[in-house]
């Protein structure tokens, strides 16, 4: 037989325990009945569109100034430090780098 404090005065909680169903979610919660009903009911309802619904569409998208990077032929580089200096910074320790 078990035991242990929670056991030993020997009261269970026989209480019925009710569930309650929540109301439909996602797309089923915008169906055109959910909507009527509301609009029934007095509820307020928000009816705006997303905007550019439905999947990844900005790999398709136009850029506005796509022509612009394309026809540009310039060169960028960001400026390097030369060799020595790489490996000085290499050898020093932190208490040489913090001064």
């Amino acid at each position: 037989m078990p035991s242990g404090p929670a056991l030993a005065d020997g009261s269970q909680d026989w209480a019925p325990v009710v569930w309650q169903k929540s109301g439909p979610k996602g797309k089923a919660s915008k169906s055109n009945s959910e909507v009527n009903a509301a609009r029934r009911a007095g509820d307020q309802i928000d009816t705006s569109k997303k905007f550019n619904p439905g999947g990844n569409q900005s790999a398709r998208s136009v850029v506005p100034n796509a022509k612009k990077l394309d026809e540009n032929t310039d060169t960028f580089r960001h400026a390097t430090v030369s060799h020595e200096f790489k490996l000085a910074l290499q050898q020093m320790t932190q208490a040489q780098l913090a001064n």
